[in-house]
C-alpha cells in the first residue's frame, strides 16, 4: 500500500487568506511552513490512484505529486476517483475542480451523498461538464477500490466518528455517518491504514480498528481543549467544534501512545502550535513515538 499525503491543514489552509495569527504569519514569513488542506492519495494498482477528499487545493496537490500527473495520452489520468470522509466544503469543493474529467467516481456515505446532491446541487452544476458516478461507502462490510489488474485493489470501510453536519446542511437529519474515518486494507500484503482527519468521539470500534492498523493518521486540529476560545477563533471548545484535542486527560495523544502502529497527526488548525516546527509540543509527541504528518510525505506499508 502506498499513501501520498497531499495536505495536512484544517479549514482555510496555512496560511489562511484573511488570518494574521502567529501560525499564518509564520507561514508567510517561512514558506516551508505552508500546509495545504488535509487530503490523501492512495494507490490501488499500478498507475491507479484514489483521492481521499477533494480539497480547494486539489490542482496544486496533484501537480506536487508526479505519480498523479496525466499521460501518456493527452487526457489519460491516474486519478480514478474520490473517497469522501464528510461533506464539509474543505473536503468537497475540489470535486468541481475535477470537472474536466470524462467521468468521476465518488465514494461517500448516504448523508454525505444527499448533502452534496440536494444542498450543494453538485450533480446539477457539474452535469454539463462531466458525469458523476456515486458509490456507497459502507458502514458495515467493505467495498473494493479496484486496482486495474488481477490481484490489485484495496478494500475500504467507513468508521463513524461524528454526527456533525456541515453548516449548509445544519437542518438535515441526524446520522452517525456524517463524518467517518476510513480503514484501508491491502489484501495482497495484509497491511492496513486508518485515516481519520476529523474525530469527535473515540469509540470502541475506532479503537479496535486503530489497534489493528499498521499506520494511523488522526485528527490533530487543536492541541488542547481550550485552544479555540483562548485564541479567539470560536466561543466553543475543541470538542464543541467536533474535534478531540491532542493534549489533556481526554486527548488523543494518550490513546495513540498505546498503539503499536505508526502514528501521525494531520488536519492542523492555524492556531495549533504544531504548525511551528520549533514548538516544544513536537518534542512531547516525539517522546510518545508520535509524528506530525507533512505535506508531500510518502508512506509505504
Amino acid at each position: 500500500m502506498l499513501l501520498h499525503v497531499l495536505g495536512t491543514a484544517a479549514g482555510g489552509g496555512i496560511p489562511q487568506w484573511n488570518c494574521a495569527c502567529p501560525g499564518c504569519s509564520g507561514a508567510r514569513a517561512h514558506p516551508e511552513r505552508r500546509r495545504r488542506h488535509a487530503s490523501l492519495a492512495v494507490r490501488t494498482g499500478e498507475g491507479r490512484w484514489y483521492l481521499v477528499n477533494a480539497t480547494p487545493d486539489i490542482g496544486d496537490q496533484i501537480e506536487a505529486h508526479p505519480a498523479l500527473h496525466p499521460g501518456p495520452g493527452p487526457r489519460q489520468t491516474p486519478v480514478a476517483g474520490v473517497v469522501l470522509t464528510d461533506a464539509e466544503l474543505d473536503h468537497t469543493l475540489g470535486i468541481a475542480r475535477l470537472r474536466e474529467a470524462d467521468g468521476l467516481e465518488i465514494h461517500a456515505t448516504p448523508p454525505v451523498h444527499r448533502a452534496l446532491e440536494e444542498r450543494l446541487r453538485l450533480g446539477d452544476v457539474l452535469r454539463p461538464y462531466t458525469r458523476l458516478t456515486w458509490q456507497d461507502l459502507p458502514r458495515h462490510g467493505t467495498r473494493t477500490l479496484p486496482g486495474g489488474g488481477p490481484g490489485s485493489g484495496l478494500r475500504i470501510s467507513a468508521v463513524p466518528v461524528s454526527t456533525k453536519r456541515p453548516r449548509y446542511a445544519a437542518d438535515a437529519p441526524e446520522d452517525d455517518a456524517w463524518v467517518v474515518a476510513l480503514r484501508l486494507y491491502d489484501p495482497a500484503t495484509g497491511k492496513s491504514a486508518l485515516y481519520a482527519p476529523a474525530v469527535a468521539e473515540w469509540s470502541d470500534t475506532l479503537h479496535r480498528v486503530a489497534a489493528e492498523a499498521d499506520c494511523v493518521i488522526v485528527d490533530g486540529t487543536f492541541w488542547d481543549e481550550e485552544e479555540p476560545r483562548r485564541t479567539g477563533i470560536s466561543s466553543r471548545t475543541a470538542t464543541g467544534m467536533g474535534h478531540l484535542p491532542i493534549d489533556g486527560p481526554d486527548g488523543t495523544a494518550r490513546i495513540l501512545a498505546t498503539l503499536p502502529a505508526r502514528r501521525l497527526y494531520t488536519h492542523l488548525n492555524n492556531t495549533n502550535p504544531l504548525v511551528d516546527p520549533a514548538a516544544a509540543q513536537h518534542k512531547r509527541l516525539a517522546r510518545l513515538g508520535i509524528e506530525v504528518a507533512d505535506d508531500e510525505m510518502v508512506i509505504e506499508l
